[in-house]
């Protein structure tokens, strides 16, 4: 009984310390944005920006696809979208980033956000959330 509530007592105290940390990033100031532009010199270290579009060879395609679809994942769309390259993802629809195993098989697509929907893999900016790639089997 002794070790049950000194566990629970650890956790609860865990707990708390961690609301707490959240709380306190949260209600943290945002750092100011820089008006500056980017200065040339220091422009390699940052990734490319998402082209509107990427061509994918049909071996790229059959890799993405292995690594990245899955049934379980395939989301609705609001009527009336259909997934084509340059729509626009609706905001309720969840992308997540490319795995580390789809973007070692295929590098192109380590900048980008993906999503199932209408039984496709669809490919997205982060950025603007426009399709750049749909992927079928």
């Amino acid at each position: 009984m002794e070790i049950a509530m000194k566990t629970q007592t650890t956790i609860a105290l865990a707990a708390a310390a961690l609301l707490a940390g959240v709380s306190a990033a949260s209600a943290a100031p945002a750092p100011p944005k820089s008006t500056a532009p980017a200065s040339p010199m220091h422009s390699s270290n940052l990734a490319p920006a998402p082209k509107e579009t990427i061509r994918l060879s049909s071996t790229q395609q059959k890799m993405a696809w292995k690594d990245l679809s899955t049934g379980a994942l395939n989301q609705k769309t609001p009527a009336g979208f259909n997934a084509t390259i340059g729509a626009t993802m609706p905001a309720r629809v969840a992308t997540a980033n490319v795995t580390a195993k789809a973007a070692t098989d295929v590098p192109t697509l380590k900048q980008y956000n993906f999503a199932m929907v209408q039984k496709k893999l669809v490919i997205v900016s982060p950025t603007d959330r426009k399709i750049v790639d749909v992927i079928t089997r």
